[in-house]
């Protein structure tokens, strides 16, 4: 087994243990370790020169990435990346990093990061509301879990706000920021439908009190052709009778009480509901 391609494959960085279960042998690890091509960090902690720092950092504190820090690497979406490693430990403890206990499945072997369940758990645990709602929908979307599979596995008063978090996840968001924005809408009591098909326009992202559209726009709408598709479907809604409102990351993360009062500004002009 080719040492530095195993350990890429696990991350690039590595216990020789797993590099062992995975078919190394002791000699070629040390062959590439004299070879320069793998470093050896400290006793029992090997690496390729680049390694990430996160999943360095699990490592070398014998854990697993887990929580918000895991999120990233199991292809969740997740709105802040961490100010600190969240890491999954089984006992001991390290500096400089935020440690969760409890597993109930198995590891993302060979990689160091826990597995998704232990991920989304303890992110129901340990993030605010909006920050665990947008990982937990995620992972909903692409069917690697169920509300119901959590929810029986977070019993006791103790993880009351978690099983609340859950209440916040219908997986009808296409990203992270749709997600902020529906509770966002919700909050503020208002009638809030999402991806709704509108003839001759068709499917919008939100729907509010059935006559305001908002539109959330990512990066690929700044693209010329999406552009004209834009303006077309815009014009479409005017015509309709309806209003559009669009906004981008930027607006509903980081300035929601714009995003708000002009929703509210457009609301009020109208008699709703």
């Amino acid at each position: 087994m080719d040492v530095v391609g195993y350990l890429r494959y696990a991350g690039s960085v590595a216990r020789p243990q797993t590099l062992l279960r995975g078919g190394c042998t002791e000699r070629a690890i040390r062959n590439a370790v004299a070879a320069g091509d793998v470093l050896r960090l400290r006793h029992g902690v090997l690496a390729l020169p680049g390694a990430a720092p996160d999943l360095t950092a699990a490592v070398m504190a014998n854990g697993l990435l887990s929580c918000v820090s895991a999120a990233g690497h199991l292809g969740l979406w997740r709105l802040h990346e961490p100010d600190r490693p969240h890491l999954l430990c089984r006992h001991g403890s390290a500096t400089g990093v935020v440690i969760h206990r409890g597993s109930v499945v198995p590891a993302e072997f060979p990689l160091p990061l826990a597995g998704v369940t232990d991920c989304l758990l303890h992110a129901l645990r340990c993030r605010p509301p909006i920050e665990a709602a947008v990982i937990v929908e995620s992972a909903l979307r692409q069917g690697r879990t169920t509300p119901d599979y959590l929810r029986q596995r977070l019993p006791g008063n103790r993880n009351g706000v978690a099983r609340a978090v859950l209440e916040l996840v219908d997986g009808t968001a296409d990203s992270a920021v749709e997600v902020v924005a529906r509770l966002l809408f919700r909050a503020e009591g208002i009638f809030t439908q999402t991806q709704v098909a509108l003839p001759g326009i068709g499917i919008v992202d939100f729907l509010l009190e059935g006559f305001l559209i908002i539109e959330i726009d990512g990066k690929t709408h700044l693209e010329p052709r999406q552009v004209v598709k834009d303006r077309r479907r815009n014009n479409a809604s005017s015509l309709s009778g309806y209003v559009v409102l669009r906004y981008g990351y930027q607006d509903v993360v980081y300035y929601p009480e714009r995003v708000v009062a002009e929703v509210w500004q457009v609301l009020r002009g109208r008699v709703i509901r």
